[in-house]
């Protein structure tokens, strides 16, 4: 299964964008072949660890989980970007801002994304890759889930695809037909809207509760209508999947209605229902523009 993946993000890595470098504000077919052959490399770290329950699980001081895998995986992909890219900055989940801090490339890499899930054994979990230009904003994304064998990537300008088709949101214009997924935890309590999420998932047709990465690809696949993240989320949580979304013709913002994936929380949606959402959660303070 991870072998067809492979295969079919690399036909669509080749039928999306020309060849080149990134010289300029703009990503290439190269760019996107060596996102590609980053998740590859992450996948075959990750996903034997979690088949084989073959980690240990740390904590860090906010009490989050962290594996070996984790680790090695980031530690992989920094030594081959660093081979590639050695002009390119990168910011990690695991070891911060690394390489060329003053370029104005940087890669955002969240090697496994739903770390808790991998620890019990939860198949939804997935490295997330993203190039950001300093001018030009979000290039480059992909988005790994091998244990689920799925594979999303994105391109600025060149549309956003899931193993190999093209995804597009879904034309749902009425939140009482939406399929709506909220990740509700303390922080939306604390921000005072635990009550809107709660009456705006028994407004939709449906409620879920996917959570992390998975949310957002199901809103760019047209599968999903409205997901509203956790609160306490990062860019390496947020960066690959914003692009996904907008280049599948959704929206990505903060509860201000910003476009933006530096947190502390992110709603994506298929645009249609945007406005109502973000009317619905009338976000307060603490944020500040």
């Amino acid at each position: 299964m991870q072998q067809r993946v492979s295969l079919l993000c690399a036909i669509g890595a080749l039928l999306n964008l020309g060849d080149g470098v990134s010289t300029s504000a703009s990503a290439s077919g190269d760019d996107l072949s060596l996102a590609l052959e980053l998740a590859d490399l992450c996948d075959a770290v990750t996903l034997p660890a979690f088949e084989n329950r073959s980690f240990k699980v740390e904590y860090k001081s906010d009490r989050s989980e962290v594996t070996e895998a984790d680790r090695e995986a980031e530690r992989q992909l920094s030594e081959r970007l660093r081979a590639a890219r050695p002009d390119h900055g990168l910011f990690g989940e695991e070891h911060g801002v690394t390489g060329n801090e003053s370029s104005p490339w940087q890669w955002i890499v969240d090697p496994i994304d739903g770390t808790s899930g991998f620890t019990r054994g939860i198949p939804i979990w997935a490295t997330l890759i993203a190039l950001h230009h300093a001018d030009d904003g979000l290039c480059v994304s992909v988005i790994s889930a091998p244990a689920l064998g799925r594979r999303w990537w994105a391109t600025k300008g060149g549309g956003a695809w899931a193993d190999g088709r093209e995804c597009t949101v879904s034309g749902v214009d009425n939140i009482d037909d939406a399929q709506v997924n909220v990740t509700l935890n303390d922080g939306w309590r604390e921000l005072g809207h635990a009550e809107a999420l709660i009456d705006l998932a028994m407004t939709g047709r449906r409620s879920r509760g996917v959570g992390d990465f998975w949310q957002h690809c199901l809103v760019a696949e047209g599968a999903m209508d409205i997901a509203i993240d956790a609160v306490g989320v990062q860019p390496y949580d947020l960066a690959a999947v914003r692009l996904l979304v907008e280049e599948a013709g959704g929206t990505f913002t903060n509860p201000l209605g910003d476009a933006s994936h530096d947190g502390p929380t992110a709603i994506s949606s298929n645009g249609a229902l945007h406005a109502d959402v973000l009317e619905r959660l009338q976000a307060p303070v603490p944020y500040d523009r």
